[in-house]
């Protein structure tokens, strides 16, 4: 994928759009939702369907400069042993109002560090989850991994539990850059980690690796993507790094004055591109990688991959749960956020309600675009026929939404008879052109880059 010149003029390189993990994005959450909206979409779901849950951990040993996700250093187990026990208060609050014969089609830990529990929280955490929710005879229960944070006993754990895919964050292998972010990590205890994985049975690893750091060179990305393919990884995540220090305090600690500009991000987003391309991945979406045979790029060649909070899934369930501080849930009828704050969400938790504090309930021709602005993120087309057919819309009205597009993005997209069409030379700029799509206003939330 040559740089087209045309996409500096339509901004590209100066542009700050959502990343569109969800429609709308979480910055336009209201506080009109709250924990009895979330236990009546919870006693929505049909009996005996399959559901995604999401565990979020938000504990760290050690907090990483470049992440920005909700999380908290500890140096004791107390906070986790206490933050376990609410978890499992919590999954009792979710077996009071969830139909019978409901089961996991996905199961996530993420965090912060899940695998900082003990061998004997997973197993008692692991145990109560099941118990409240079965997982599917083809369920997939995958964990975030910290190779600096595990060991023997707690891969164990979670092999017996069920664990069937890995998830293992590398970022990049050069030192200097390991240094400047606050995440040394070498490749040796990498690979060691992804291969004691692997002997316990483990068939799926996933990997997740960042291009647009500091002191970040294209011989230096070079070098880490050939490094996390001797590993194998089944799927990979080419995530840009945000560098929001107005939004994560931490980031204040990386040196700013050593980030590439917009234009040798796009030029280091390549690089590993065609590595990965070469070693025979399938590119899905905007970011990921996967093996041909992997499920995510079965998923696109049939047309059912997604989007949600994770970045790409192949995980058709119609709701996805999330438990613990800071989770959000989505439902057919819209999304529930719970309180960010871990002593906030613990207190409801013991009160005996669930801590939902805001999210949002679809109005409008939210779904509509919702869907529109997913196909483009995964398939780079929209579908009329499927919009018409799917949604209480008129051929009219799609028409208008792509034209407007169109007249934004000009000969950057294509309109047909069949639909909305990204072609490939425009590829870099789908956030933008998925953002023509959404009617809220993005201004006052404060985006990634758009490359």
């Amino acid at each position: 994928m040559a740089h087209d010149p045309q996409l500096a003029r339509f901004g590209l390189f100066d542009a700050r759009v959502p990343r569109y993990t969800s429609y709308p994005t979480a910055p336009h959450f209201g506080s009109d939702i709250g924990p009895s909206d979330f236990t009546t979409w919870i006693a929505a779901i049909p009996e005996n369907s399959a559901v995604s849950l999401y565990i979020h951990v938000p504990f760290c040993r050690r907090l990483c400069w470049f992440c920005a996700c909700r999380t908290q250093g500890t140096t004791s187990d107390e906070p986790v042993i206490a933050y376990v026990e609410t978890l499992k208060a919590e999954l009792e609050l979710l077996r009071a109002h969830l139909p019978r014969g409901v089961r996991l089609s996905r199961l996530h830990w993420g965090g912060g560090t899940p695998t900082l529990l003990s061998a004997n929280l997973m197993r008692d955490l692991a145990d109560r989850i099941f118990d409240v929710v079965p997982l599917a005879a083809d369920g997939e229960f995958s964990v975030e991994i910290d190779p600096n944070e595990i060991d023997d006993a707690r891969l164990d754990a979670l092999a017996a539990a069920g664990m069937n895919r890995a998830s293992i964050g590398v970022q990049d292998f050069d030192p200097l850059i390991q240094k400047a972010i606050g995440r040394e990590q070498s490749y040796q205890l990498t690979r060691d980690v992804a291969e004691r994985i692997r002997d316990r049975g483990v068939a799926s690893l996933n990997a997740d690796i960042l291009y647009g750091l500091p002191f970040q060179t294209g011989p230096r990305i070079s070098d880490s993507v050939q490094k996390l393919l001797t590993l194998s990884p089944d799927r990979v995540a080419l995530y840009g790094y945000a560098h929001v220090p107005w939004m994560s305090r931490r980031q204040q600690m990386i040196p700013s004055d050593e980030m590439p500009t917009p234009e040798e991000r796009l030029s280091l987003f390549e690089t590993a591109r065609q590595l990965f391309l070469w070693d025979g991945y399938v590119e899905v979406g905007i970011d990921h990688f996967a093996k041909p045979e992997d499920g995510m790029a079965k998923a696109l060649k049939g047309g059912t991959l997604r989007r949600n909070f994770q970045g790409y899934t192949d995980d058709t369930a119609p709701a996805l749960i999330g438990l613990g501080a800071s989770s959000i849930s989505r439902f057919p009828q819209g999304f529930a956020q719970n309180a960010s704050a871990t002593a906030a969400h613990t207190k409801a938790i013991r009160d005996g309600r669930f801590s939902t504090h805001k999210g949002h309930r679809f109005t409008g021709e939210d779904t509509l675009r919702a869907r529109i602005i997913e196909a483009l993120m995964c398939d780079f087309r929209v579908s009329r026929a499927e919009l018409v057919r799917d949604f209480d819309v008129t051929p009219a009205r799609v028409e208008e939404l792509f034209q407007r597009a169109a007249g934004e993005f000009g000969e950057m997209v294509r309109v047909t008879d069949e639909g909305f069409f990204i072609p490939d030379r425009a590829k870099p700029l789908t956030r933008m052109i998925a953002r023509a799509f959404d009617a809220y206003d993005s201004a006052k939330a404060k985006h990634s880059s758009a490359i």
